[in-house]
């Protein structure tokens, strides 16, 4: 047992949900789905979807595979579920629906499909559950939660920032973001299923 920082542990864990999680490909997605609200209605959505993330990833990396395995449910069926959810929400965005939606007042995009399953979604809950189990004395965890929390930093700080640029773009540009950010989500979306059904196939031989 031992109460030493794995440095090397945090290092590869961070790296690996910020590449997973990517911080910075959320921004065209975060402004698309926030357009037309106010600032304030803005960054309380950026707090609250990285508040879900958070929380959502946390208890997986306690209890993901118990609740896993009590429901029955294979990691592929959460990966090719996360990937189906954001291929609806990124058709919306290329066809333009999602503005009636994010309108609504009882409707918040921070919970769903900001906090999850864009952030908070199969690729980064499986790789939290990996390091999980990496854990074996509190220098272990510590460097497992370090990175979680400073992954989650950086997402708030991205999106938080991204405010100015809805300023600067105004209507227009946010429709062009838009448009990529439907595209780049439903390519995400297509990949996550393609790896559910490859798994699936694996999995089966």
């Amino acid at each position: 047992m031992s109460d030493v920082l794995d440095t090397t542990l945090m290092t590869s864990a961070f790296v690996t949900l910020f590449v997973i999680m990517d911080p910075v490909g959320t921004v065209p997605i975060f402004l698309s789905l926030t357009s037309g609200r106010s600032k304030a209605t803005a960054r309380r959505a950026a707090w609250q979807a990285v508040g879900v993330s958070f929380v959502v990833i946390s208890a997986f990396a306690f209890f993901g595979q118990r609740i896993l395995d009590y429901l029955h449910i294979s990691l592929p069926a959460l990966q090719c579920a996360g990937g189906l959810l954001l291929l609806l929400v990124a058709l919306e965005l290329l066809t333009g629906n999602e503005k009636e939606p994010t309108q609504q007042v009882g409707t918040n995009v921070a919970l769903v499909p900001l906090g999850t399953p864009l952030l908070a979604g199969p690729g980064a809950i499986v790789a939290t559950m990996l390091f999980s189990r990496r854990v074996h004395d509190f220098g272990d965890f510590t460097a497992v939660a370090l990175a979680v929390v400073l992954v989650h930093l950086c997402i708030w700080a991205a999106m938080r920032y991204s405010l100015p640029i809805l300023r600067l773009i105004r209507e227009s540009g946010v429709l062009l973001v838009t448009r990529i950010a439907g595209l780049l989500l439903s390519a995400i979306a297509v990949q996550l299923v393609a790896d559910a059904v490859r798994a699936f196939i694996a999995g089966e031989g």
